[in-house]
């Protein structure tokens, strides 16, 4: 006999919690439509060239290859190296986040296109990581991005998307960070070394996993001299208002036209006063989203710190992203969602609301043929009203039935015996209070269940 099980990193999810998942998701898609996006899917299998190098070296080690169909053995054996091996079994992965083929979808499609195009997507992906609490190996993302506009109002409207979507979930002492890519560009512009921005960003981006004494050891084993590790550290070091904060950066790189650009958009987006947020944007120097693509401001949702969660959304612009296919001078900018981290938040801080864990509200006990007959009439009429009710599936014991509606969490239920039959009433019980009152067949419709 099989064992039954799953696979390391997946997790099955019950009635109660893929309820719980949906309160997420609803709350989110709503947002997205309401802020003009459009909706998109694309598939769950890519091919390799599309997604390899777009997620730098430790990206690309983490993607799940899916394996050739046919006789892979013969052209594998004729490899010589690695990447011939890999290219000879396997020539598609399963999509490692949403975006890389967001930018395919958009070069494919561009004919198609009004631009700029808003699109949101809330799909799962795949990565082979260590599983621990709040990383998993298949996930669900909810991205919403926009391309074909540099206007810095994209970052604006996406920041106040989070900001919505958070208060609305009811979620207090969350941290919605920014920085911008730029910035740390003009840091290595600065040192003389923007051969090693991807190591020096890479590094950066582990500040708050491995320290500050990790993080320069690191940079010494990526190629860095003590000199150029202090003038990180000083902009490591940057601290303050988000007005003093911007005021040391602009000190700091006031030899890079790059860093200051990235400034001045910072400050545009901090500053700009269209908005009134929930939750104030905080500039976080240290944040440095380690994937290739971004090119200016970058974000990071934080979960509350009575919370041991980390990031739970992400994102940043990307000007150049679909010029990794071919397509130039298209801008993009979007950010994603976490939910199985935020499902973790909202669970751990008892936040979701009673209406996102109930289904059935009306239970009909099974009395017999007539009561049956006469319940099938009531449940058309509650389900119409949008109200869910069942008809429990056979003619128990009626402590059976109770004990039924009590396990599925069912507030109520409807008893339609003998006496109920001929009087043309109804008992309704609410097992929440155990009080039981007889109302007439006709006034059920209007009942406050």
């Amino acid at each position: 006999m099989i064992k039954p099980g799953i696979p390391k990193g997946t997790r099955d999810f019950g009635p109660v919690i893929v309820r719980k998942r949906n309160y997420i998701f609803q709350t989110i898609r709503e947002t997205f439509e309401v802020f003009g996006f459009q909706p998109l899917e694309t598939p769950a299998m890519e091919n390799m060239s599309t997604l390899t190098g777009k997620y730098g070296e430790e990206g690309d080690k983490l993607m799940f290859k899916v394996l050739n169909n046919g006789e892979i053995f013969p052209k594998a054996q004729k490899a010589t190296n690695t990447r011939e091996l890999v290219a000879a079994i396997s020539e598609k992965a399963l999509r490692y986040d949403l975006t890389i083929p967001f930018a395919r979808y958009v070069v494919m499609n561009q004919n198609e296109l009004a631009l700029p195009f808003k699109r949101y997507q809330m799909q799962p992906v795949w990565r082979a990581d260590n599983p621990q609490r709040g990383r998993y190996r298949e996930f669900y993302q909810c991205d919403a991005d926009v391309v074909g506009s540099n206007s810095l109002i994209n970052e604006i409207e996406l920041l106040l998307i989070y900001d919505t979507v958070f208060t609305k979930l009811g979620l207090q002492g969350y941290e919605l960070r920014i920085n911008n890519r730029k910035i740390l560009s003009g840091l290595a512009e600065v040192i003389g070394k923007q051969d090693l921005l991807t190591d020096i960003t890479i590094a950066i981006d582990k500040l708050d996993k491995i320290g500050a004494d990790g993080v320069r050891k690191e940079l010494q084993e990526r190629g860095l001299s003590d000199s150029d590790i202090a003038t990180i550290e000083k902009f490591l070091a940057i601290s303050g208002s988000s007005d003093e904060k911007l005021a040391q950066l602009s000190t700091l790189l006031q030899a890079s036209p790059t860093g200051l650009k990235g400034i001045e958009e910072l400050s545009f987006v901090i500053n700009a006063g269209y908005t009134d947020f929930n939750t104030t944007p905080i500039i976080d120097v240290t944040l440095a989203r380690g994937l290739n693509y971004y090119t200016g401001m970058i974000v990071e949702v934080k979960a509350p710190p009575t919370v041991k969660m980390g990031s739970i959304g992400g994102g940043g612009r990307y000007d150049d992203l679909t010029g990794l296919f071919g397509l130039k001078g298209i801008s993009g900018v979007g950010i994603s969602f976490g939910v199985d981290r935020i499902y973790d938040v909202l669970e751990e801080l008892q936040l979701f609301p009673e209406t996102a864990q109930q289904s059935t509200r009306v239970l009909f006990l099974n009395l017999g043929e007539a009561s049956t007959r006469a319940a099938f009439r009531h449940l058309g009429t509650l389900r119409a009203k949008g109200i869910a009710a069942e008809l429990f599936h056979e003619n128990a014991k009626m402590d059976k039935q109770m004990k039924y509606a009590d396990k599925r969490g069912i507030p109520y239920v409807v008893i339609i015996g003998e006496s109920e039959l001929q009087e043309n009433m109804l008992s309704v019980k609410n097992l929440q209070t155990g009080q039981q009152e007889k109302v007439s067949a006709d006034s059920l419709s209007s009942y406050q269940f």
